[in-house]
């Protein structure tokens, strides 16, 4: 007798996250919305209808595509992992570390936005999550002046980003040290304000900007 297949239904998706993982995956690979359609071989009209249209609703087989198109996975596109704490996966038989040489490293850190700065504390090192950018080959971020992050002026610090692919049971990380400090010159605060992408996702007043100048930038990629 012959097993029926069934595909597996497409991941729920809440209104509206599709379209945003859309734009921010293909901007942070660098692809346009025309190069991004015809590697998935679709419209460039409806992709930018899946992009703008919280209500749009593809098919498995469509999910599949832009995944393959944007190098990812159809759970991650749709967000089925954003509650599930990473590194549960099966591990891969075989696999190994491999060093990253340092224009690998500031690669990768310019396609994220977040990271975790590692701060000297009186109660001990703190790490926490902030927004951050690449400008000048320097990772800078603002905060408030009375914020953990804003501790790290003046000190050494470590900075770590990492991404870990749960389907393939691979990943990356990369690792800054380097000295903090408080920027204050008008121009350069101007300047940065201009340059820098993104905003604290934590929102309010966050007039502070500061820049890690690395010393020194590591990573590692687990390959198979």
């Amino acid at each position: 007798m012959t097993e029926q297949y069934t595909a597996p239904a497409p991941a729920r998706v809440r209104a509206g996250d599709l379209g945003r993982r859309l734009a921010l995956r293909r901007t942070r690979l660098g692809l346009t919305r025309e190069e991004t359609a015809a590697r998935a071989g679709m419209a460039t009209s409806y992709l930018r209808h899946l992009e703008e249209h919280a209500e749009a609703a593809p098919n498995a087989d469509t999910l599949l595509r832009l995944a393959g198109a944007l190098g990812t996975t159809v759970v991650e596109l749709t967000g089925g992992n954003a509650e599930r704490p990473p590194g549960q996966g099966r591990a891969v038989r075989g696999a190994g570390l491999d060093p990253l040489d340092a224009d690998e490293c500031w690669a990768l850190l310019g396609t994220h936005a977040v990271g975790r700065i590692a701060v000297p504390t009186v109660d001990g090192p703190a790490i926490v999550p902030v927004n951050y950018s690449v400008v000048d080959d320097c990772i800078v971020f603002r905060t408030e002046q009375h914020a953990t992050p804003a501790r790290a002026a003046g000190r050494r610090v470590a900075f770590e980003i990492d991404r870990i692919d749960e389907a393939f049971s691979r990943g990356w990380s990369v690792l800054v040290r380097g000295t903090a400090r408080a920027v204050t010159d008008p121009d350069e605060v101007r300047r940065l304000s201009e340059r820098a992408h993104g905003e604290p996702w934590a929102g309010g007043q966050r007039p502070l900007w500061l820049r890690i100048d690395a010393t020194g930038i590591s990573g590692r990629r687990i390959t198979v």
